[in-house]
């Protein structure tokens, strides 16, 4: 019998504490961020009310198992991924591959002329998996102004 495909949906703000726990196995493997589950969800609810975003989930037996969200830039005229990631249990499956094609599609139909995204270099099998998906390294740095504290 055929493994069941996964369901990709819009996701809802029921589906926040779900998304929040990926994002804990997320950030764990990108030493750039710190987990904060209320400053992660306040992020998702942002981006499920953003007219120029998509958050989106797969479901496997009515669990969702992996999310992935994409924003447009507007002065570009580019989209695509922001935030991929699926449950280690469901790697494999690919739940990830159908993600990405699912805010690709998404960014084409507002004319995306170009599609990119981050990644952390030490998250080797993440840069695999882009790669098999056609996504190539550029000599583009990511370069972040930090909040000075005190």
């Amino acid at each position: 019998m055929p493994e069941p495909k996964p369901i990709i949906r819009k996701a809802i703000l029921a589906d926040i504490p779900r998304m929040a726990e990926l994002l804990r196995g997320l950030f764990s493997l990108e030493t750039e961020f710190t987990f904060n589950a209320a400053v992660q969800s306040r992020g998702l609810g942002l981006l499920l009310k953003d007219s120029r975003s998509l958050v989106a989930v797969a479901e496997m037996v009515e669990k969702v198992v992996g999310m992935g969200t994409g924003q447009r830039v507007i002065s570009t005229a580019e989209g695509g991924p922001s935030i991929l990631v699926v449950d280690e249990a469901w790697r494999g499956h690919g739940i990830g591959r159908r993600l990405v094609e699912h805010l690709v599609d998404w960014a084409g139909t507002y004319n995306a002329t170009r599609i990119q995204l981050l990644a952390d270099t030490t998250n080797t099998s993440a840069l695999q998996f882009y790669q098999r998906l056609g996504f190539e390294q550029t000599r583009m740095i990511c370069l972040r102004r930090l909040e000075r504290k005190g």
